[in-house]
């Protein structure tokens, strides 16, 4: 999953405005590439790519394309979902034609982020059950990017403490039915605020057109929205309704936007 973030610290309607016109120059750049724009789950594009790095180019062309500089005021952000690629039966990642252990993923992501410095997050690079690899992801590139973990932590607290307390990432992805309950998700972003990490807050696949998730988003202080792109209306409902919190509030959004991460939210 390819995701582009605004980078410059202006409004929401800004940034928003930002991602709508490269989300369109994208499908043009898709379509000059004789691919189909097909959409996923989502309202991503889906086009039958034969590798990553051949996603990430079309995206740095896409920002350029709608007059933006890679990097500078939009970066890009992937979900690897490595848990999807990986095989228990040989322990190792099924990879776009390759069969890799942990140390050539290490590798490969290495090589990724220096041909494409606009990328500035990184979710899920290891499977779920693989914490070793995914704490040496982190100790080698943390202090670069942003390191998401969501399959191998749940918006489950019990699992944010070992995942703390491991160093296994620097950001925790939440999702509100992961966990089950809005009281267990508080606990959750409470608990990794005060460690000084990043919150994530996530849409799933099967939306609907509520709402809530954008206020809980501004309500928590978290700061970044994963909602889908901006083609169907589940998914734009949500960033709609940001534009309107910030009508609401005004100025003081982007106060909310930089609130210190060991916020108490108790």
């Amino acid at each position: 999953e390819f995701m582009i973030t605004p980078i410059k610290k202006t409004s929401f309607r800004d940034g928003f405005e930002k991602i709508v016109n490269t989300y369109h120059a994208l499908k043009s750049v898709i379509e000059n590439a004789c691919f189909t724009t097909d959409l996923g789950d989502e309202g991503g594009f889906a086009p039958n790519l034969k590798s990553s790095e051949e996603a990430l180019k079309m995206l740095q062309k896409a920002i350029t394309k709608a007059g933006y500089k890679p990097g500078e005021d939009v970066a890009i952000a992937f979900d690897a979902a490595a848990s999807s690629f990986f095989n228990p039966d040989d322990n190792k990642y099924h990879f776009e034609g390759h069969i890799w252990d942990g140390k050539q993923m290490l590798d490969y992501y290495d090589k990724l982020l220096q041909e494409f410095p606009e990328i500035i997050s990184v979710e899920d690079p290891f499977a779920e059950n693989d914490w070793s690899n995914f704490e040496k992801f982190n100790a080698r590139f943390g202090n670069k990017i942003q390191v998401v973990a969501d399959d191998n932590v749940c918006t489950n607290p019990k699992l944010v403490r070992k995942a703390i307390k491991n160093k296994l990432c620097n950001s925790i992805l939440i999702k509100l039915n992961q966990i089950g309950t809005v009281s267990e998700t508080l606990e959750t972003i409470s608990l990794v605020k005060k460690n000084n990490m990043t919150t994530f807050v996530s849409h799933r696949s099967g939306e609907t057109g509520d709402t809530f998730l954008a206020d809980f988003t501004v309500a928590t202080c978290a700061g970044q929205l994963k909602s889908g792109a901006p083609a169907r209306s589940e998914r734009v409902e949500k960033y709609n309704r940001l534009l309107e919190i910030e009508e609401e509030i005004g100025p003081d959004v982007e106060h909310l936007a930089h609130y210190p991460n060991n916020v108490d939210l108790d």
